[in-house]
């Protein structure tokens, strides 16, 4: 029934590879099928100014995509001298999902920024960024503990990032382009590795949906969560 052949609670295939950056403290590529992003995390000794003296640390984020990500070629967004309101809304989504999984006293007054570059895109792009930055994340921030930079492990639990959507009227986990673009339901579940919600995107595209059908793609993005936490504890192994 899925375009890809998958079944209705299967995920495409997830690798993600470490340390794929020389220079920055932490990275990963993450390849969700035919969704590739680049994830770096880069440390600043210091915190935003707002944070200034109180003892919190931050973590942000950026995303982009490359300009042949997708079909036709996207113009870069420097190049128009603006972010698109859809970059923003994502980076602004990636920076809260991993600043919930971090303890950020512990941390101390430094940010952390993760850099989230799209260079395939066949849908699914903002969750992959969440799954993947958080690797590079963990990474940086064992770095900062092996340098005895910091003492206490700041990182409180894994955060990862799935999407379902109700398809030919089915839930299916992990939406493809071919899937997402004609979805009557789209949504995007960030959840840690204990199970706890951080954020559910959900939207009624062509149609409305249940509450029994909100229960179901709940499940399966649980079922998701599950497969993509065992895949980050692997690239980490």
């Amino acid at each position: 029934m899925r375009p890809s052949g998958r079944k209705l609670d299967e995920m495409r295939a997830v690798v993600i590879e470490p340390h794929v950056m020389k220079h920055a403290e932490g990275s990963c590529l993450i390849k969700m099928g035919n969704t590739h992003v680049l994830c770096s995390a880069s440390i600043e000794d210091k915190p935003p100014s707002f944070l200034k003296g109180t003892g919190l640390g931050w973590v942000t984020a950026e995303y982009g995509m490359l300009p042949r990500a997708t079909n036709s070629r996207t113009r870069r967004e420097a190049a128009a001298g603006k972010q698109s309101g859809r970059t923003q809304e994502i980076q602004r989504l990636i920076g809260r999902a991993l600043r919930a999984g971090v303890d950020r006293s512990a941390l101390g007054e430094r940010q952390i920024v993760i850099d989230c570059d799209v260079i395939q895109a066949d849908g699914g792009t903002r969750c992959a960024s969440i799954t993947g930055g958080w690797v590079a994340l963990r990474l940086a921030v064992n770095g900062l503990l092996k340098a005895g930079t910091i003492v206490s492990d700041p990182m409180l639990d894994h955060v990862a990032a799935v999407s379902c959507g109700i398809y030919a009227g089915q839930a299916v986990l992990d939406l493809d382009y071919p899937e997402d673009s004609v979805a009557g339901t789209d949504g995007n579940f960030v959840l840690t590795g204990r199970g706890r919600m951080i954020e559910l995107q959900m939207s009624a595209e062509g149609a409305t949906f249940s509450r029994g059908e909100m229960g179901e793609l709940l499940d399966l993005a649980e079922k998701g969560i599950a497969e993509l936490v065992a895949a980050q504890k692997a690239a980490l192994a």
